[in-house]
């Protein structure tokens, strides 16, 4: 290995010596060399074309190590739906990153959420929970809440520092209606005869927020009827029990696996971070709302999750 490589399809040994020696002009045998490589090649081929490739072993090594061979777990030490995430991807560099990202998840760590501390997160889920009370809530015509329990979640949960606008149709406020559909996704919430009601799920998590904090990780990412939404939920769990800070960094890493898993944009381009990010939005709102990011704006961009964000983030992969 200490040699240069030789030019593919060469002649075998004798030529590479040959070769070696007509390009080195201090080598003894340059001259005797440089007749033979004209006799074999002819004197109008470009000797360059040639040249035998410098071995630099650190730079092999910087390549491998790129390539993640040795730093993520195999996919059978990981939850089914991981492991055919995994299988999924047809890109070195796609697999590479979730490999990364398994390695980093702490997968295998005990999961631990204390009464307390569960009962911050699932906070906005159980005043939900609560407001639609056992005798539930009448829907509006179009199959909204109505403008009085729009505004009293804006208020209450403090959403005017998320969102901008008087806070009381449905329609109009994200925050509320998203917090309303992972409700009813996670299986808290149902909809019947033009009511919004409880399940019987929600009915039985309403004051214990270590079960309801248990009820959603084992609904993430929510429910969709689009694989790439779900692929990329898995990706972002990934990134958040791994604690990546960068949603930058986030957003490529999901663009990079789907796109090596083979989905592309409507025009055959490849995802951008920004349509990554849009396929991911479920899950990230989800997160967002149980306060698993430290650091906001007002458009709910988050960066760094925090200890308990990184908990529920393994917890709902485990579950799968």
């Amino acid at each position: 290995g200490r040699r240069p490589g030789p030019p593919e399809d060469c002649g075998g040994v004798h030529c590479y010596q040959t070769i070696v020696a007509a390009q080195d002009p201090t080598h003894p045998d340059h001259a005797e060399a440089t007749a033979e490589f004209v006799h074999i090649y002819g004197d109008d081929i470009d000797a360059d074309m040639f040249e035998p490739t410098p071995f630099d072993l650190d730079e092999i090594n910087a390549a491998l190590a790129a390539i993640g061979l040795d730093d993520g777990k195999r996919p059978d030490t990981v939850p089914e739906k991981i492991a055919e995430l995994v299988d999924a991807v047809q890109a070195t560099d796609g697999t590479r990153r979730l490999r990364r990202l398994i390695a980093r998840a702490g997968l295998d760590e005990p999961v631990h959420i204390g009464a307390d501390t569960a009962a911050q997160m699932v906070r906005p889920y159980t005043w939900l929970l609560r407001r639609v009370g056992a005798d539930g809530i009448k829907l509006t015509s179009a199959g909204y809440l109505p403008p009085a329990h729009v505004a009293a979640a804006f208020e209450e949960l403090g959403l005017a520092d998320e969102w901008i606008g008087k806070g009381n149709r449905e329609d109009l406020t994200l925050p509320v209606l998203n917090l309303r559909e992972t409700a009813q996704r996670a299986g808290l919430l149902r909809r019947s005869r033009g009511r919004r009601l409880l399940t019987a799920r929600g009915r039985a998590v309403i004051d214990d927020p270590v079960a309801l904090w248990w009820q959603l990780a084992e609904r993430m990412p929510p429910r969709s009827t689009s694989a790439h939404q779900t692929q990329a939920g898995l990706v972002l769990l990934l990134a958040v029990a791994a604690n990546v800070a960068d949603v930058d960094e986030v957003d490529d890493t999901i663009a990079v696996v789907l796109d090596a898993i083979g989905w592309t944009s409507g025009d055959g381009t490849p995802l951008t971070p920004m349509a990554a990010a849009h396929a991911a939005w479920d899950t990230r709102d989800v997160l967002r709302r149980l306060g698993v990011f430290a650091d906001k704006d007002m458009f709910g961009r988050r960066a760094e999750p925090t200890d308990e964000g990184v908990m529920f983030a393994r917890a709902a992969l485990r579950t799968w």
